[in-house]
């Protein structure tokens, strides 16, 4: 269909919800209005989402767009604090593994069906559920600790054997099998939002891939979606609990596929608000609307432990010493920052309010320039290795900011090691996760963003068996610290177990699993009438709930 902007238009949607009318013993609501009168704010977004399915997405795009349209039991607020959204009591027992949520008893999805405890029972169950596949099924074992999560996963067990009950309609109950002292934060991700069974099971394979197989029960309608790399249209939800509260008649986001592209149309008034990339940047960061924000994401080189070179460590230690890592964060020129440590700066904070990594380097002898440790550990590997040169693939998903990284990268490992060949192997970023996952790789230029504040949700990702190891690091010193830290002795010991954590960190520096090369900023334009958009570093990393245009 042909690209469309809006602005301070009314937007007709057809709201046909094909799949079902859900469920028959729940209150009923208010519908919402088909129409809406409003300003429209129009957003760039690139082509990297792929599902609608909040038990399934995986990427931020994808988080932001779910976020637009679904509550969950909480909500960030805009200074980055947890607050209530769904649930409007949060009880925990003295021990820390029971919670009970008393659910506000307003709100609806968009068929006009009630939001009960028994959709959050459902929603839970399809995540951890191995038959659905979910890629985060960790965040409710592994992290969130919920009781019998790990056996369901595996298999084990049956899925209503979960940890969660609907004690009635406004009553949810979760156990955990272990107190999990940042549990509330991870009730704003999208995986531990609500599912309506049988709105779900009628769509099937459909589910979530169409304004009519999506339900919402959120400060917005979808209303124009044909799959990833199209347009994205949203209209307000009359019938949203907190629609006084919500000032925008809508939101669209159109795909762009370079900053040159995002900038023209900023600069022909179809976008409001617009991330640019590659010299668009060098274009207008002296502009009065540009603005760096802090996007929390951490790109780093995974290195394969199975492949025949880089499972070597003074190959992946020569690597680490040859990157200028603040020739990279220049040549981005987006206001990225060069990084030193594998947890990025400013999400994870200690009760004390110090940051888990501190302005400098922390690890110099593991990820510094340093060229001379660089030759030193490059002859080391030859010689173990057999070889007098070496040809390696650099994998890398195709952004602008991604190719101008593995550029820089390549001339420093050429430069810095002599025999040494890197061949840049780009292709988009659904394809370049596919292929890590696969184990099919060599090296890579992976990323990361915080799902919840707490350095486990980088940590846990090269635990032996995480679906994020994709380099493949097994280390049984690190599982079993990691475990101590989540299940073990020391998840209720709050100072021992951040001491625990930074010494986790160290192992993956030491061991050089991946190597830190850059914490990513975004350089955003937004016109001066559009106020109050939340950034956030953590899991959903823009909300327009509180927006005005």
């Amino acid at each position: 269909m042909p690209r469309l902007f809006f602005c301070g238009i009314a937007l007709t949607s057809i709201l046909l919800f094909s799949c079902g009318s859900g469920n028959q013993t729940s209150k009923k609501g208010p519908l919402p209005a088909q129409s809406v009168n409003g300003a429209v704010l129009n957003v760039s977004i690139t082509a990297i989402y792929d599902s609608l399915d909040p038990q399934t997405a995986v990427y931020a795009n994808s988080f932001e767009l779910i976020g637009n349209m679904m509550d969950g039991l909480m909500q960030m607020a805009d200074d980055g604090s947890v607050k209530p959204a769904i649930a409007k009591e949060m009880k925990v027992s003295a021990d820390g593994l029971h919670y009970t949520f008393k659910l506000r008893d307003d709100v609806y999805w968009s068929n006009g069906d009630q939001v009960t405890a028994d959709d959050f029972v459902y929603g839970w169950q399809r995540a951890i559920d191995p038959a659905i596949g979910s890629e985060y099924a960790f965040m409710i074992s592994d992290i969130a600790q919920v009781k019998n999560a790990t056996a369901i996963q595996a298999g084990q067990m049956d899925v209503n054997q979960l940890g969660v009950r609907a004690v009635d309609d406004l009553t949810f109950e979760v156990e955990l099998q272990v107190p999990v002292s940042y549990f509330d934060q991870l009730l704003y991700f999208c995986t531990f939002y609500p599912a309506h069974k049988s709105f779900v099971e009628k769509c099937g394979d459909k589910y979530a891939t169409s304004p009519e197989t999506c339900l919402a029960n959120g400060a917005f309608l979808l209303t124009d979606y044909s799959g990833s790399g199209k347009s994205v249209t949203y209209i307000k939800n009359t019938a949203y609990y907190d629609a006084d509260k919500v000032k925008l008649g809508g939101l669209h986001y159109e795909v762009i596929s370079n900053g040159d592209e995002g900038l023209n149309l900023y600069k022909s008034g179809k976008l409001d608000f617009v991330e640019l990339s590659g010299d668009a940047v060098t274009k207008m960061k002296n502009d009065a609307d540009f603005k760096p924000i802090d996007s929390g994401f951490l790109y780093y080189i995974t290195f394969n432990f199975d492949d025949k070179n880089f499972s070597n460590k003074n190959l992946r230690r020569a690597v680490a010493f040859a990157i200028d890592r603040e020739e990279v964060a220049e040549n981005i020129a987006d206001g990225s920052a060069a990084a030193y440590a594998a947890i990025p700066r400013g999400f994870a904070f200690s009760q004390s309010g110090q940051d888990f990594t501190p302005a400098g380097i922390e690890f110099p002898n593991d990820c510094t320039l340093n060229r001379e440790k660089a030759l030193s550990h490059w002859e080391a590997a030859k010689k173990e290795l057999g070889v007098d040169s070496l040809e390696v693939e650099l994998l890398t998903a195709d952004g602008e900011s991604q190719i101008v990284a593995c550029n820089t990268i390549k001339k420093n490992l050429e430069s810095t090691l002599p025999g040494l060949t890197l061949t840049i192997k780009a292709v988009p970023k659904k394809e370049r996760r596919k292929i890590m996952t696969s184990g099919k790789f060599e090296f890579g230029l992976n990323n990361w963003g915080p799902d919840y504040a707490d350095p486990m949700t980088y940590l846990a990702m090269w635990v032996t068996g995480n679906d994020n190891n994709q380099g493949n690091y097994f280390n049984p010193s690190y599982n079993a610290l990691i475990a101590s830290c989540t299940d073990g002795e020391l998840c209720t010991k709050i100072q021992e177990r951040w001491s625990a954590l930074k010494k986790a960190e160290t192992m993956i520096m030491e061991d050089a699993v991946i190597s830190p090369i850059y914490q990513k900023r975004n350089a955003d334009l937004i016109k001066p009438n559009v106020k109050n958009i939340a950034f956030h570093a953590v899991a959903i990393n823009r909300i327009y709930k509180s927006t005005t245009k």
